[in-house]
């Protein structure tokens, strides 16, 4: 895959499950605030699922902690201290979770053991599934590595979304295998009779492709970040922990 490139098209908002969703979840009560903690619940309880299994949780507690996690939050205005001049929305997380685990973890699962009303439903499979390849690392390699693949995630979607608003859903399925692969090794006489193309025309409908997919990644990157100078740091350390799979 392409080196990650610089872009004048970095966003300049924190749209919903980023630090604006943090903010909003600090009115207790609110309906805001209630819409705020699913969507951050939603998009980023994997990798705090995954920190929590590799700190030898079960799958069962790792699962409650989680939600557990999300709601304390809440209840204890947590959130009110995520300044976004602090930094990485990543960092608050992960510190916000360590201490919940040291300190408050042990006494609401005792109290509150299957009681709670879970936000959203986690998949819990698949998660357990890409814990397996995470064995040999540490719960905060562990926590860097599942964040990584969130990111990347949630990139892909809005890339195939952006796809199917103009009716390219099928050119998209031909084409997304080309995001990850070296350029020496896409056929592009393959691509382009797939989409009915001439070579240079496959050329750069994959080069476009790629384009737009680093744009949108260093968007949702620096949409968890407080400070947009910090995006090529963030960018290193993600790179780094996508590559340590295995050690």
């Amino acid at each position: 895959m392409d080196t990650v490139a610089s872009s004048n098209d970095s966003a300049r908002v924190f749209p919903h499950t980023r630090w604006s969703v943090v903010l909003a979840a600090t009115q207790p009560g609110s309906p805001e605030s209630a819409r705020a903690l699913e969507a951050l619940c939603h998009a980023y309880w994997h990798p705090l699922y995954a920190y929590a299994r590799r700190c030898g949780q079960s799958p069962h507690d790792a699962q409650d902690l989680t939600q557990s996690f999300f709601q304390r939050l809440l209840e204890k205005q947590w959130l009110a201290d995520a300044d976004r001049e602090k930094g990485r929305l990543r960092t608050f997380l992960v510190l916000a979770l360590k201490h919940f685990m040291a300190n408050e973890w042990r006494r609401t699962s005792a109290q509150k053991r299957g009681g709670h009303h879970f936000l959203v439903p986690l998949d819990t499979e698949l998660a357990e599934k890409q814990c397996a390849t995470d064995s040999q690392l540490s719960p905060d390699e562990v926590f860097d590595r599942q964040w990584s693949l969130v990111l990347l995630d949630l990139t892909l979607n809005k890339l195939q979304s952006e796809f199917a608003a103009t009716g390219r859903s099928s050119d998209y399925a031909k084409l997304k295998n080309c995001l990850m692969a070296e350029h020496g090794a896409i056929d592009y006489a393959a691509i382009a009779q797939d989409l009915g193309l001439n070579a240079g025309a496959a050329r750069v409908a994959v080069h476009r492709l790629r384009k737009r997919f680093r744009q949108l990644f260093r968007e949702e990157i620096s949409r968890t970040l407080a400070d947009r100078s910090d995006l090529e740091g963030e960018l290193r350390h993600l790179a780094a922990a996508l590559a340590c799979e295995g050690k």
